[in-house]
């Protein structure tokens, strides 16, 4: 049975002293002079980084020096028309994650059906309204971004956007938690089960998380996923032991579901390490490490962050599930 622990002992940057960060880069590709110039200075207005190409070996030479986040390419060009050019970039693994838009002057359904289909993310066709364009760009980025900020195998938010979402609990001033946790013996568990059964392990964690905290927090509540078997909540600060608690009691009604019945029944797996010694370890456990701003002032992510995972640490000298609050003043 879980519980929690209470500590008593002793235990940033400005938002005016960060540097800007740098302009999202679009790459227009279009043999027609006019147009792609016309394209450069109304991009440039909207506040793009802007470089141009007139074929697509141009695009992919420019693509290949320094990635953009974004290719606008007509589809009728010399040399490599727009329909190859997106096909080259899908298949080189330094390119396949830029964003791709298709210019043409032909709104045939096949037309769009073929970018679509070797890997075009929007189609918009000529003559266009530039604000219809804009708009097509900045929906097309932001996708991208949330794609990369995501994790991969629980679809949570990753890193980016936990960074995100800690420093705007931290600008807002208003009392807040970190729940920062992980999976105790995992490794073992994976090396006994295999790398599947082990995703399997992380994707049910992550669904038992993202439940829980969300039924007792509410919907102010966010989770994301740092990788492997980290994940991270915040929530407002009275409601943090209570998720904490709700997770640990679940997770250990549901995680012997995941052994073979005979390692469930006597209740350890047994791992060969690399001496050839064989070590048992327990079913898995989860454990959680808790910092708030209701007892102490963060002025940096990071700085949160760390009490959390002090906290972690902390709570990993205990026996099975459990978590550890961190009740130090400022």
């Amino acid at each position: 049975m879980g519980g929690g622990t209470d500590v008593t002992a002793d235990a940033g940057a400005e938002e005016s002293g960060r540097p800007t960060p740098p302009a999202e880069s679009v790459l227009v590709v279009d043999d027609d002079p006019f147009i792609a110039r016309l394209l450069e200075i109304e991009l440039r207005a909207a506040g793009y980084a802007v470089r141009v190409a007139s074929d697509g070996e141009q695009a992919l030479a420019l693509v290949h020096q320094e990635p953009p986040d974004l290719v606008l390419a007509d589809v009728m060009m010399p040399n490599m028309d727009g329909f190859e050019l997106t096909r080259r970039l899908r298949r080189d693994s330094r390119t396949s994650s830029v964003s791709v838009i298709m210019l043409t002057a032909r709104g045939l359904s096949a037309d769009k059906l073929e970018g679509f289909s070797v890997g075009a993310d929007d189609y918009i066709v000529k003559p266009f309204d530039t604000p219809e364009l804009l708009a097509r760009i900045r929906g097309v980025l932001r996708r991208a971004k949330e794609m990369r900020a995501q994790s991969p195998l629980t679809a949570l938010p990753g890193n980016v956007r936990i960074e995100e979402e800690i420093e705007r609990r931290v600008r807002s001033g208003e009392p807040f938690a970190i729940l920062y946790s992980d999976l105790d013996h995992f490794k073992a568990y994976n090396d006994h089960y295999g790398f599947l059964r082990g995703d399997r392990v992380i994707q049910f964690t992550a669904r038992l998380i993202q439940e829980t905290a969300l039924e007792v927090g509410g919907e102010g509540t966010f989770v994301g996923h740092v990788g492997g078997d980290d994940f991270v909540i915040t929530c407002a600060a009275e409601q943090a032991e209570a998720i904490a608690r709700a997770i640990v009691d679940r997770f250990d009604r549901e995680i012997p579901d995941h052994y073979d019945p005979t390692d469930r029944a006597r209740g350890f797996i047994e791992v060969v390490d690399r001496r050839g010694e064989t070590q048992r370890f327990p079913i898995l456990s989860i454990s959680i490490g808790i910092a708030s701003s209701a007892r102490r002032r963060f002025s940096h992510f990071a700085e949160a962050v760390a009490v959390a995972t002090e906290m972690k640490a902390y709570t990993k000298g205990e026996r099975g599930s459990s978590f550890a609050v961190d009740r130090r003043g400022s």
